[in-house]
């Protein structure tokens, strides 16, 4: 498991989730830790991953394979279900206010790989940590455009993770 140098800020703090992040058979040595911190006004979201895909320019009308599409999604389950197309039973992204793709609370910034790497801090007053606890992360193959309904023509599911208190 990846250990964040942050987690050391965490120890005082009762209020963090977090989701192991284990790739599926797409992407098998994906692996990293999402931590979901309470703060004034909303949440803190820490990732770091390893095992990220190489970038893959768009060719051939293939959207590119990365920056990775990042997201909450609705149902707190990583089963893999169809190898082709894993992780299906965690459903659609996180959105409980009904809002269009690119403004659903669970639509996260996209992940850039530097050498398969990525390590990404971030606010957002979308959610309070309670409310996605049972709710799992999943990397997708490619970037999310933000605007395509309803999901943002993210790809496959790459890795998965459950968020729960830490």
């Amino acid at each position: 498991m990846i250990k964040l140098k942050e987690e050391v800020d965490f120890k005082n703090s009762d209020r963090i989730a977090k989701a192991i992040i284990k790739g599926g058979p797409l992407a098998p040595g994906l692996k990293g830790v999402v931590y979901f911190k309470a703060v004034p006004g909303g949440t803190r979201v820490i990732v770091e991953v390893k095992g990220l895909p190489p970038f893959q320019a768009a060719q051939n009308d293939q959207p590119p394979i990365g920056p990775h599409g990042f997201h909450i999604h609705e149902f707190g389950t990583c089963k893999v279900g169809d190898p082709d197309d894993p992780f299906q039973a965690a459903g659609d992204h996180y959105n409980p206010t009904n809002q269009p793709h690119g403004n659903h609370a669970g639509d996260l910034p996209v992940l850039f790989s530097n050498n398969g790497f990525a390590r990404m801090s971030f606010f957002t007053n979308k959610f309070e940590v309670e409310d996605v606890i049972g709710r799992s992360v999943i990397i997708h193959q490619n970037p999310d455009d933000y605007r395509s309904q309803p999901a943002g023509a993210a790809g496959k599911r790459l890795a998965c993770g459950v968020i729960e208190w830490s």
